[in-house]
């Protein structure tokens, strides 16, 4: 912590009251989890609602344990995460290097906008066929289908991003002779970067859609697999327990880009 003899009084009683503030918003955040919980176990125990249809958190850590005790939980979740990691990190590695062409090319640029719009609308569940054909019944389709989806995203968000630097220091900078590469290192890749930490948050919901929606299709393990054999089935413990694990990994997975988010923040000031 910073020594606080540098600050005033009334700049410590703000931080100290921004801190408060902090910590409640954390806990109510917790209490409203926890009193949402418990009410749908209230529900379930009470029969207000049928725990066949609805589950039940007792219901659902039970059957996580199964899961764990058969031995199958983390090569489920394994094979899942690996999935939607590897999709993730080439679709923005690849959508960052398109975009940074796009920016250095305008004629590339314009010739490339109105397909990236096409791809962008065009729902990606409908190659779900032709990548099974293209890629087969493995890891690989639902690799690419993760790919698929978050790059056009990750490319229009960078775009946008490079697009919209500062005019006047663009100007400023040609008019003491700077290179288009020197732009590009020293103004316009720094000053996309809160665009880069969006577009990462962005991805990480993109990536988890790509990965589940593969696993739908084509899959012999993972998440999506637990939830399509859980509904047909009717297993629905199973189906509420793998929605359950899949928010937790989500949101450890965007808690990880929020950590970098605020390291970057840090560094910059």
């Amino acid at each position: 912590m910073k020594n606080e003899k540098n600050y005033s009084r009334e700049h410590l009683l703000y931080l100290r009251g921004l801190k408060k503030k902090n910590i409640w918003i954390n806990v109510a955040r917790v209490a409203i989890l926890l009193c949402l919980l418990g009410i749908w176990e209230l529900s379930a125990q009470l029969a207000w609602v049928n725990p066949f249809i609805t589950s039940s958190p007792s219901r659902i850590f039970k059957t996580i344990g199964e899961l764990y005790t058969g031995g199958t939980l983390f090569y489920h979740v394994g094979t899942t995460l690996w999935e939607t990691l590897a999709g993730f990190f080439i679709a923005v590695a690849l959508g960052y290097g398109i975009a940074l062409l796009l920016w250095w090319s305008e004629c590339f640029r314009r010739i490339s906008e109105p397909y990236l719009v096409v791809l962008n609308a065009l729902p990606k569940i409908a190659l779900g066929p032709l990548i099974i054909i293209w890629c087969g019944t493995g890891s690989t389709a639902i690799v690419f289908m993760t790919i698929l989806i978050g790059l056009i995203v990750a490319i229009l968000n960078m775009l946008n991003g490079f697009m919209a630097t500062d005019e006047n220091k663009l100007l400023l900078m040609k008019s003491m002779g700077a290179t288009k590469w020197q732009i590009l290192t020293k103004l316009v890749i720094p000053s996309s970067l809160p665009n880069f930490i969006s577009m990462l948050k962005i991805n990480v919901g993109m990536a988890w859609i790509g990965s589940i929606m593969g696993e739908y299709i084509v899959s012999k393990a993972g998440i999506g697999y637990l939830i399509v054999y859980g509904g047909q089935v009717f297993k629905l413990d199973l189906v509420m327990s793998a929605v359950f694990i899949l928010c937790i990994l989500a949101a450890v997975m965007y808690s990880a880009v929020a950590l970098l988010e605020r390291l970057v923040i840090k560094n910059r000031k």
